[in-house]
């Protein structure tokens, strides 16, 4: 699903908001989520799963095109667990 067919779904589950209102709503969700990863933060979500973000080592990669050694620095990257109930459903038969 792409952020249009959700903004979609949204709109139809939702008679009642206008298409901006939805549009809102789903804008200031994915921001919080953004902003409390960027801060260190976890984002639980019972039920569907948690986000949370992990540490890359500095390492030592490889250029492709050059096939020269260069240096990667480490980093922050974004993980997500998923819950039980959402393991569950994939699961399903």
């Amino acid at each position: 699903m792409i952020r249009s067919e959700l903004l979609a779904a949204l709109a139809k589950e939702n008679p009642g908001l206008r298409a901006e209102e939805v549009e809102r709503v789903v804008d200031v969700f994915f921001d919080e989520i953004a902003q409390r990863l960027a801060a260190g933060g976890r984002v639980e979500l019972r039920g569907f799963g948690a986000f949370s973000t992990r540490e890359r080592e500095p390492r030592k990669g490889r250029n492709p095109r050059t096939g020269e050694s260069v240096e990667v620095p480490g980093k922050r990257v974004p993980y997500f667990k998923p819950g039980k109930e959402m393991r569950q459903r994939l699961n399903a038969e």
